[in-house]
């Protein structure tokens, strides 16, 4: 029996004791719970000889005995150095993957707009939830996935119905307090904004220790008619994190969907977003900026439907890899047959800070239809050393010079950020991680 196959069967055998531990759920989520898992089983962990994880070896995964994360306290002060800058005003708090309630300021959102613990949804018998969960992510396709829809307890579901604009975005921590034992987390999200409505959403994550962690979250939004949605992924957690993240959007008509991912720490990342355009006129916007040091792997595998005519995309995915770090971006655009007057567009440059740093890069276009607008491209390169000849000659020492010139390559994506508050908090914690991949290239 191979690494991953004995990991899968525990998997399955923790299973068989959450579900003993939880008789009392409803009779819908119950089976759900039980055709995650079949599906889970069925396909099993990925392995490199899989081309969508070709680069991606999941042996560190493989070589903990990860059980569920227990339950975990948080006081306001690890909360607030863990996840600045906070957004007081519509703060939801989770450890472990539970709520807590006692560390969220949530004072009310505007004209009946939501963010619900689903555990609590859950306990309520949770009807509405039924057709929700799990609605556009594939489970089949998506091992992580169907795993976390087969332990999913909580999370948090937002929701602005029609005409609600939400002014202050709802940021959502996902604290994951480790100790010596490895434990997995499987926090779940879901947005739901109807027609004409506009929200943000930070959904952010973080750790506390240094002890082996899984993160395995999975987020699904439906962006109604004419509805505008910012969706912001932190990944910050420690060096020793395992996080697996899955996106699945699924846009309507005139509607517009924004996603910035921000991946600063953790050792192994692997981030899959999915964008079906179903309505015509649709617009989609993925941004994406990944810094990795040490033996990092940080994979982002991206794919834009455009399933109707009219609709545009455009992505903009940027690395930064120092030390031995490995990056891998994969983004994926399909036009289908009928999907004419579509314009998308796909960029991926990346900056290598030394020899020992590697990305492997593949964007693709598959178009099926003749009356498009198309382009993609990807550049890989290194610091340009007439720049930094120019700026030392202006007085600047070498490490300021890099500072700035690295800096630089990353703003585009920091300045498109959807609050300007969280893009000048966030840009210290940006340069330290650039600062960290330099110098771990520096030190050997």
């Amino acid at each position: 029996m191979s690494a991953l196959e004995a990991a899968r069967d525990r998997f399955l055998a923790a299973h068989r004791a959450f579900l003993a531990g939880r008789p009392e759920e409803p009779h819908w989520l119950a089976a759900h719970r039980r055709d995650a898992i079949a599906a889970f089983a069925a396909r099993g962990l990925p392995s490199t000889r899989e081309e969508e994880w070709r680069y991606t070896s999941l042996a560190s995964l493989a070589a903990h005995e990860f059980a569920l994360a227990p339950p975990a306290e948080l006081d306001r002060s690890d909360l607030e150095a863990l996840a600045a800058p906070l957004f007081a005003c519509s703060l939801y708090a989770f450890a472990n993957g539970r709520a807590l309630p006692d560390l969220s300021s949530a004072p009310g959102l505007p004209g009946g707009a939501r963010c619900d613990s689903l555990a609590a949804l859950f306990a309520d018998g949770a009807s509405e939830m039924e057709a929700r969960l799990d609605h556009y992510a594939d489970l089949k396709a998506h091992p992580f996935a169907a795993l976390n829809a087969a332990f999913a307890s909580d999370g948090a579901v937002v929701h602005t119905p029609r005409g609600v604009v939400c002014e202050q975005p709802v940021h959502l921590v996902f604290a994951s307090v480790t100790g010596a034992a490895a434990g997995v987390t499987h926090p779940r999200v879901v947005v739901v904004a109807e027609a004409g409505s506009q929200v943000t959403v930070v959904q952010d994550h973080v750790s506390l220790g240094s002890g082996p962690a899984l993160t395995n979250s999975v987020t699904e939004v439906h962006v109604g008619a004419g509805a505008v949605v910012h969706f912001v992924l932190l990944q910050r957690e420690h060096g020793g994190h395992l996080d697996v993240a899955n996106l699945a959007v699924r846009q309507e008509r005139d509607s517009r969907f924004h996603a910035h991912t921000l991946t600063l720490g953790g050792r192994l990342v692997r981030n899959d977003a999915a964008v079906r355009l179903a309505g015509e006129g649709a617009e989609c916007v993925l941004d994406g900026l990944f810094v990795g040091s040490g033996s990092c792997v940080l994979d982002n595998h991206t794919e834009v439907d455009h399933a109707v005519p009219r609709c545009t995309s455009q992505e903009l995915y940027k690395g930064v890899l120092g030390g031995a770090a490995r990056g891998v971006f994969r983004g994926r655009v399909i036009v289908r047959p009928d999907a004419q007057k579509t314009s998308a567009s796909q960029s991926n440059p990346n900056l290598l800070l030394g020899a020992k740093a590697e990305i492997d890069t593949k964007p693709q276009l598959e178009i099926w239809a003749d009356d498009v607008k198309c382009s993609h491209g990807s550049t890989i390169g290194q610091l340009d050393e007439d720049a930094l000849f120019y700026l030392r000659s202006r007085a600047l020492s070498d490490e300021r010079a890099r500072d700035l010139l690295t800096r630089a390559f990353a703003l585009e994506v920091l300045e498109r950020l959807p609050a300007r508050a969280l893009a000048e908090g966030l840009d210290d914690a940006v340069l330290e991680a650039l600062r960290l991949a330099r110098r771990q290239e520096e030190t050997g």
